[in-house]
């Protein structure tokens, strides 16, 4: 039988490329900057971001958690949208590690625009509410299926941001699917941030790894911030050089990956599966079974005995995932299945 494993993409494999990087990997102790592959990495991170400076981080959650510990100040509020990756899915850490209450606004395809900013910047001149520490960006929005920031929005923000002298992080997970969409280069992305968090592990296919890239003075605080968190590693060029080949050989193809969603979803929108085709810009499908009367636990039970893996998302519904562990192939295998399963076959 065939097997679609369409949760996430974070179920990527690594390439033989970064298995051979892997293998003959120059290492040294990174804790005391003795690694030259580690070192590598974070120069062309922040290279390819504009940034001056990078560090290597286990995960995208560390990314985050340290982004916010260096920006803010215990009782500080950090604006973010209601169904981000650092309120939804961080395990509270803003509240427990940075001591930050987060403030969350829905917003359209989980895009904040300066005029949903503007109202819940604090007046600091009020002593009975907290100080607004940070804005937090998600891009592309894994909730809202997947959404690019347009980069007027992101420009707007951060001028809104800097008359108000707060800082915007990024949690730019896959900030090179924005780009890819856009057509853009990465860097007139994260330009209109402090720092950006990027993950290594998700369309790019490195098994292990985020960066968190900015200011010289403010990545050299967050170093601290991740030996406190446990990150400090040893001689991790391993993983890093995994990190190198995903960053110079994986990004263009995240193309392929957004064509696929793009058929995936139009395929739903024909079988009457409600979708709101104008989410599907990047490599996320989110997708609502209600209307053929199933739930999304059943309906993705269904699948799986067919050996397609989704993810529930809700009593209704269910989000695909395309990466490059995904074949044109698997694509149409999934969709004659979908429709199979629509008709009651």
């Amino acid at each position: 039988m065939r097997i679609v494993d369409l949760r996430s993409d974070t179920v990527t494999l690594p390439t033989p490329e970064m298995r051979r990087a892997m293998y003959e990997a120059e290492v040294g102790d990174d804790v005391y900057r003795e690694d030259p592959t580690i070192n590598r990495l974070e120069e062309l991170a922040a290279h390819m971001t504009g940034k001056e400076a990078g560090l290597f981080v286990t995960s995208g959650t560390m990314g985050n958690q340290v982004a916010a510990m260096v920006h803010t100040q215990k009782s500080d509020e950090i604006i973010c949208e209601a169904e981000s990756h650092i309120y939804y899915y961080e395990v509270g850490g803003l509240a427990c590690l940075s001591g930050a209450q987060p403030r969350p606004i829905a917003a359209k395809h989980g895009i904040l625009t300066p005029e949903l900013i503007r109202g819940a910047i604090r007046n600091p001149s009020d002593v009975h509410v907290p100080r607004t520490g940070l804005i937090c960006l998600e891009n592309t929005h894994n909730r809202a299926g997947g959404t690019v920031y347009p980069l007027e929005v992101l420009a707007a923000v951060k001028a809104l941001a800097g008359k108000h002298g707060i800082p915007v992080h990024m949690d730019g997970a896959r900030i090179f699917n924005a780009a890819v969409a856009l057509k853009k280069d990465v860097r007139e992305i994260a330009q209109h941030a402090d720092t950006v968090q990027l993950c290594l592990s998700k369309g790019l296919g490195a098994p292990v790894g985020s960066l968190l890239v900015g200011p010289q003075e403010l990545i050299e605080r967050a170093r601290r911030y991740r030996k406190m968190l446990g990150g400090g590693l040893r001689q991790a060029g391993i993983l890093a050089a995994a990190g190198i080949v995903a960053l110079e050989t994986m990004v263009d193809r995240l193309a392929e990956d957004h064509q696929h969603a793009r058929m995936l979803g139009e395929a739903m929108a024909e079988m009457g599966l409600a979708i709101d085709l104008e989410t599907v810009q990047t490599n996320i499908v989110i997708f609502d079974v209600s209307p053929i009367g199933v739930t999304a636990n059943e309906f993705v039970a269904n699948l799986r005995e067919r050996g397609i893996k989704v993810n529930a998302f809700g009593e209704y519904k269910i989000r695909m995932v395309t990466h490059f562990g995904v074949t044109r192939e698997d694509v149409w295998h999934t969709i004659d299945t979908l429709a199979k399963l629509v008709k009651g076959e």
